[in-house]
């Protein structure tokens, strides 16, 4: 009985400067007395009382994250001026935020194209997240730039291949290679319209509490981080479903 009630109270007496606000001194120091002797005693109590204060946590971030994918549902896959890769119909969706400089994202990014090639009732919409310094965003304005000339996906896969750095002039040798438009692409990506989308996409991200790429998004369930094949056909599953 002593034990539980020690471990209900360890976590409020970790935030010690709002909880004693309740206490006399002389009570304080009665509990700080307690808990002392307690974990002299039985040092466990600590580990216990400290992994059911991250347990609450996560469920709270847990319950956070939840209310906001619902909130943001319309914005992540109703919104047309996101570009998609896979069957635009497709009855299937996630999101993916991906940075084109990000070393899991090269990595995810042919295990996605696995995945729609064999699912082809699979939408995928695409948010540029340039979170890796100038490169990327650079990378992240020509993508969606490519995105007015319907070639988000091809740049992309590009620039997810490339192992130099997205630098202005690599960006145009693989614009080029791909027959885009130069000229309008460069264009393009000085427009203040590209520079808000990226801007949305870095506010949608936080509000997920997003803190890198890749992530996904499916169904009420955000995927951080790269995973493999079986784990995407897992989910599309379960969307399906």
């Amino acid at each position: 009985m002593l034990r539980r009630a020690l471990l209900a109270a360890l976590p409020a007496a970790l935030a010690l400067p709002a909880w004693a606000q309740n206490l006399t001194p002389q009570q304080r120091e009665e509990v700080l007395r307690l808990l002392r002797d307690a974990l002299r005693e039985d040092p466990s109590i600590l580990r216990d009382a400290l992994g059911a204060l991250e347990a609450a946590q996560e469920r709270e971030r847990e319950a956070a994250t939840a209310a906001a994918l619902a909130r943001l549902r319309p914005a992540l896959f109703e919104d047309p001026e996101l570009p998609i890769k896979g069957n635009p119909q497709g009855r299937v969706a996630l999101a993916e935020f991906f940075d084109a400089r990000c070393g899991f994202c090269k990595q995810l990014h042919p295990v996605m194209e696995q995945l729609l090639a064999s699912e082809r009732d699979v939408r995928v919409v695409m948010l540029d997240l340039p979170i890796l310094g100038p490169n990327s965003v650079l990378a992240a304005r020509a993508t969606l730039a490519a995105h007015r000339q319907n070639r988000h996906a091809a740049l992309q896969d590009a620039l997810l291949r490339l192992r130099e750095e997205p630098t202005e002039p690599v960006i145009r040798r693989e614009a080029e290679r791909l027959r885009l438009d130069w000229p309008r692409l460069r264009r393009d990506m000085d427009d203040p319209a590209v520079a808000r989308r990226i801007a949305r996409n870095l506010e949608i991200a936080q509000a997920l509490g997003i803190q890198g790429t890749p992530a996904l998004v499916a169904g009420d369930t955000l995927v951080p981080g790269a995973v493999d094949l079986p784990t995407l056909q897992a989910l599309v599953a379960r969307l399906r479903g």
